[in-house]
Formats: structure tokens, sequence, C-alpha cells
């Protein structure tokens, strides 16, 4: 049982406990809580690496890691909110980290780079991580503290976390939730070894002609997108099969009229929603995230400015008498912390150039680039963290950070180096926009995540310097395990629209928009009309979002979704579509419980052990891909048994979700 006398005896703190308003103390961050963190880590930032990768999305890691910490710790002596409070900042920030996938499989599609080298691709993540931490500890007083910011998923593991430690009943649920994570982690597990022995399918789908052109439909059977769905709501799936829609309703039977009878159905599909669907869905994601900075540089600017004020009162002596839970990294640390990191961004940027058709250019790349990382990742912190704050670290447009982010890049070298360059340098000149954007991606993914984790930290009681360094923990943790498991998915699938890539390649879609769109730019051969039609389409939806706002609606159309439902392919997209109305129905029944909070908290513990057994065992089938050099190491039956894998896959997936429902309501009531 969880501790909640405040007493200190025994503490095995990293520093002085705590001191509580009831008179005792708490151990907060600790050594033990740092291991189980660590460990937690390696788990969920596996899992969102393989998953991102996949499909595109990742999952937040907050309340499935307090839940863990929590089921975890309450066998140990002074165990207490504080302490698994920072356990999920740890883990909440290494698993957010994993979002700069969005980048780096770009140096890979464009053929610059073979594999992910360890330290080289470690130290990206960890400069623009820590980076990350810095820029918005400014902002924790503005945003957090200071503002009116609903902080969905903060508040949400706020709640878990206190909960929890609150009684007996609060440790049960966290054992009720824990044994709820792992069964139906075994189950998508266990349908994901089934499918690699080849006894079920995995994706059912046709392409037919339609109306002189070519369409089709494929759903992927994959629980942890049916998860995903569950997660991110109605008004994103909704949105989700708009986009769908407009791409294989209307788009491409337009687009490929004509073209029945030159080639296969199945390669003109792919070829068109490859070359063409998907810029258009790109214009529709640019859109959506110019729109959604537009509509909070006002709040932003006063934000900053307000955190400001805040440092210069705390360096005027006045900030002495603040109790611990108002005190930050101190502003001169995070000061040269930020000058310190200089160094290694110069120091990464002098390896990516040398040796290449750069190198002449070396130190006019190095001071550019520094100094386009440092302020860009000024205005980028300050933009996610009130993304985050907004509408949550899940839902916050990030990719679209990272398009704009690669566009800045990319239009600054254009400006220094012109249009026309020789191929060896305008190949050199797309890699190194990459590499540049990968730093300020860092940046970007743990700004969207931090300063939730400091709202959880605000509404638990929690010091925010500790909590800002387990932040920078998280980080190095994250930093270390992203590149084997990148490395691990590039030799056991590798990545669609690589030469040599198989079948089972991994989609990673904003990766591979990313890198197009260097190479657009960069080797002035973008395809401006495809992005203008995508902008209009874009444009047209954020007016139907805009007016179903003023209108008080429940449900939104969220323009980003949209993009994305049309940029991903259909098998990726419609069980993410499934899982929304899934969710939402169980959502809406979770509300007549009598305890909605705690039934619906079932749904997403449900849903995260779907994401985290899937993904793991991803994870897993890849090292043994990865060992044996076969793709279907695992198979037993032959290519004639597919008929009948697809409606055995077909009826085990659907009676599976359904039994799976039933059990988390069971559990929910209980």
């Amino acid at each position: 049982m969880v501790d909640t006398t405040g007493t200190s005896a025994g503490s095995a703190g990293l520093d002085a406990p705590v001191e509580q308003p009831g008179g005792g103390s708490w151990p907060e961050l600790t050594i033990r809580g740092i291991i189980l963190g660590g460990l937690i880590t390696l788990l969920f930032t596996a899992a969102n690496v393989y998953l991102g990768l996949k499909a595109g999305l990742t999952f937040a890691t907050s309340i499935p890691a307090a839940v863990i910490s929590m089921a975890v710790l309450r066998f140990f002596r002074n165990a207490n909110i504080l302490e698994n409070n920072i356990v999920q900042t740890i883990a909440s920030s290494a698993g957010t980290l994993s979002a700069i996938i969005f980048v780096l499989p770009g140096l890979i599609m464009i053929g610059w780079w073979q594999d992910f080298p360890f330290w080289l691709t470690a130290a990206v993540c960890a400069v623009g991580g820590i980076l990350g931490v810095m820029f918005s500890v400014p902002l924790r007083r503005a945003l957090v503290t200071g503002s009116d910011l609903p902080y969905p998923e903060g508040r949400a593991a706020a709640e878990v976390l206190k909960v929890g430690s609150a009684s007996e009943e609060g440790a049960a649920e966290n054992k009720k939730g824990l044994n709820l994570i792992a069964l139906n982690a075994l189950v998508a597990a266990g349908f994901g070894l089934l499918a690699k022995m080849k006894l079920v399918g995995e994706e059912a789908g046709r392409n037919f002609v339609v109306g002189g052109g070519v369409s089709g439909v494929s759903s992927g059977l994959s629980f942890a997108l049916v998860a995903v769905g569950h997660l991110v709501g109605l008004s994103v799936g909704l949105a989700m099969l708009l986009g769908l829609l407009i791409s294989w309703g209307i788009l491409m039977p337009s687009l490929t009229q004509g073209m029945v009878g030159t080639a296969p159905i199945e390669e003109i599909a792919g070829t068109v929603f490859r070359d063409q669907v998907r810029f258009i869905g790109a214009g529709v994601i640019g859109v959506a995230a110019v729109w959604t900075l537009l509509k909070i540089i006002g709040p932003i600017t006063k934000g900053v400015t307000a955190a400001l004020a805040a440092s210069r009162t705390r360096e005027a002596g006045e900030g002495a008498s603040l109790s611990l839970t108002e005190r930050d990294i101190p502003i001169k640390i995070v000061g040269v912390v930020i000058i310190a990191a200089l160094v290694p961004i110069a120091y990464l940027l002098w390896l990516f150039v040398q040796g290449t058709a750069l190198h002449d250019h070396l130190w006019t790349l190095i001071i550019l680039t520094a100094l386009y990382v440092l302020i860009t990742g000024v205005i980028i912190a300050s933009v996610c963290g009130y993304m985050a704050g907004l509408i949550g670290a899940s839902n916050s447009p990030i990719s679209g950070v990272g398009i704009l982010a690669v566009l800045g890049a990319s239009l600054l070298l254009v400006m220094v180096f012109g249009r026309g360059t020789p191929p060896d340098q305008t190949e050199a000149l797309i890699a190194f926009a990459l590499f540049a954007t990968a730093l300020v991606f860092g940046i970007a993914t743990i700004s969207n995540d931090n300063l939730q984790d400091l709202k959880t930290g605000q509404l638990v009681g929690a010091t925010p310097w500790r909590q800002q360094v387990a932040l920078v923990i998280g980080v190095i943790f994250g930093s270390l395990t992203i590149p084997p498991v990148l490395d691990l998915m590039n030799n056991a699938f590798g990545f669609q629209g690589v030469p040599g890539a198989g079948n089972a390649a991994l989609a990673a879609p904003q990766a591979a928009l990313i890198s197009s769109l260097a190479k657009g730019v960069l080797g002035g051969n973008l395809p401006w009309n495809l992005l203008g039609i995508g902008a209009a389409i874009g444009a047209g939806i954020v007016i139907i979002d805009e007016i179903l706002a003023r209108m008080n609606s429940k449900l939104r159309l969220p323009p980003l979704g949209a993009g994305m439902g049309m940029y991903l392919p259909m098998a990726l997209t419609l069980p993410i579509v499934i899982g929304a109305v899934l969710g939402h129905f169980y959502n809406k029944w979770a509300e007549r419980q009598a305890d909605p909070v705690r039934a619906e908290r079932m749904g997403v513990l449900m849903a995260t052990g779907l994401i985290v057994g899937e993904s793991l065992f991803g994870v897993l089938f890849a090292a043994i891909v990865g060992a044996t050099q076969n793709d279907n190491p695992l198979a037993v039956v032959g290519e004639g048994f597919a008929p009948v894998a697809l409606v055995a896959g077909l009826a085990v997936f659907v009676a599976l979700i359904a039994a799976l429902y039933t059990m988390t309501r069971k559990a929910a009531r209980g």
C-alpha cells in the first residue's frame, strides 16, 4: 500500500525530501524512481517508435506510466504520489522524444544514411530534447500556473496519481488497471504472433474500377490502430474519415481517369496515391499547422512576456521566499545550458558536413544553422507548449511543426546557395536540411510534453525543478533507446520508397513527407500545384471547423486529422476511424456509470495495453527477422493458406475486440 503519512525515515532520495503542508516530508526524485522510469521508458519508447514508423502516430505514455509506477512502488516503503509523478515524468518525456522518427528516417529514404549511427543519432535526440526542456522552463509560470489552459492530459494524469495514492481502494484500482494493460497487451501480441505465423491475415483490401478511374478499400487488422482511434476521439476519427473519403472517393477516381488498362489497377492506385494524393494531403496538413499557429500567436506572446517578467522578479530577490512548489531550475543555469548547447550543435554539424560537397561552406553552415536552431527553438517551444496546454500533447499538430521547420531550413539553404547547385551538392543540402530539422524537432517534441507534465506536478504538489531534472533524465534515457530500435526497424523491414524495401516496409509517413518537401524545395521540383489543391481543401475544412466551433458543437473537424486521413494509406486510417467510433460508444457508456472518470480511465488503459502489446511484438519480430535474415521466419503455412487466413483473421479480430471491450466494461464496474 502507498504510504501517505508523510514520514521521511529511510528515504532513498537523491535530494532532500519535499516538505509537505501536513508537516511531514516525502522523497521525490529517488534512485528507485529513476530506475523504474528508465525501465518503463525502454518499453514505451520502443512501442512508440514502432507505431510511429508504421502509422505516423504515437501515444501518450503519462497515464499508463503512472499506473505501472503506482502498482510497482506500492511494495516499497515511503512510496508516494510525488515519486510516482517523477516516474511518469521520466517515462512520458522519453516516450514523447520518439516522435523524432518523424524526421530521421528521411536520411535513409534519400539514401544519405544506410543505417542510424548510434552516437550521432543519440546526440541529436539528446541535444534537441534538453534544449526543449530548457526553452520551456521560463514558460511554466505563464502557461501553467498563470493561465487557464485546460491541459487535459496533465489533469488526467494528476487525477490518476491522486486516486491511486489516496487509499487502499486506489491501490486496488491500480492493480486492476495494470492487469488490464497486461491482458490487452498479451492479446494484441498473441494476434500478432498468429499473423506472423500466417495463420490469420493482417490486412483486407481490394482495388476496383469506378467511373473510369481507380479506387479501393482496405483495412489493417491492427489492435494498436483501433486503440489509437479510441484514444484520439470521435472528432479526430471523423476528420480522418473525411480525409479518407476525399482521397479515395474523389481524388483517386479523378486522377486515374484514362489509366485503366495501362497497368494493373493495384499498381495504378499505389503510384497515384504515393506521387499525387499524398502531396495534396501534405497541403492540407500545412494549412492546418499554419492556421493553428495563427490562432495561438497572441496568447503565446503574452505568455512569454509574463514568463520573462516572472524571471526578472526572481532575479530581484523576491523569489527567495518561494515555496518548493514554485521553484524552477534557476534562469541563469537555463541560460548557461542553452549557450553551452551551441558546442555540441556545432560539433554535430561539423561531423555531418565533413567530407561532403558542403565542406567548403562549413563555418557558414554551422553559424547559420546554430542560430536557426536557437531562434526557431524558442518560437517552437512556446507554440508547442501552448498547443499541448490547449488540446493535449497527443492531439498537437507536431508533424505540422516539423513541416514548417524543414521548409524554413530548406529555404534558408536556398538563400545561401541559390538554385541550380551541382547534383552532389544538392543531395548534401537536402540531407543537411533534414539533419538541422531533426535538431529543431527534438525541441518541438519535448516542449510539446513537458509543460503537460509540469501541470500534473502543480496539481499534485511537486517541485518544478525536480521535475525539470527528471525531464532531462527522461530525454537521456530516450536518446539511448531510440537509435537501436530505429536500426532494428530499418534492418528488419526497411522503409517504403527505399530501393529493396519489401512488402512489410514501414510507411514512416511524416519522414517521407518531410524528406519529399526538402527535396522539392532544394531540387526545385516541388509539386506546388498539388500542394495548392491541398491548401484549398485545407482552407475549406478550416472554415467548416470554425463554423462548428461558433455553433458550440461537441463535434469538431480538426483540419490536421483530415490531412492525415488523406495522407496515410487507407489500411492505416480505417482502423483508427473504427476505433474512434468504438471509443465514442464506450465513453458514452462510461458517462452513465457510478464513477464515470474511473470507467473512462479503464478504457484508456485497455487501449494502452493493445498499443504496447502489438508494438512490442513488432519490435521482437523485427529482431527475429534481423537475426534470421528471413522476411517470414515464423510462417508455418504457405501462401495457399492466405484466403483461409483472411477469413479467420477477420473473425478472430472482431471476436477479440468485442470480448476485450466486454471485459473492460466489467472491470470498470467492479
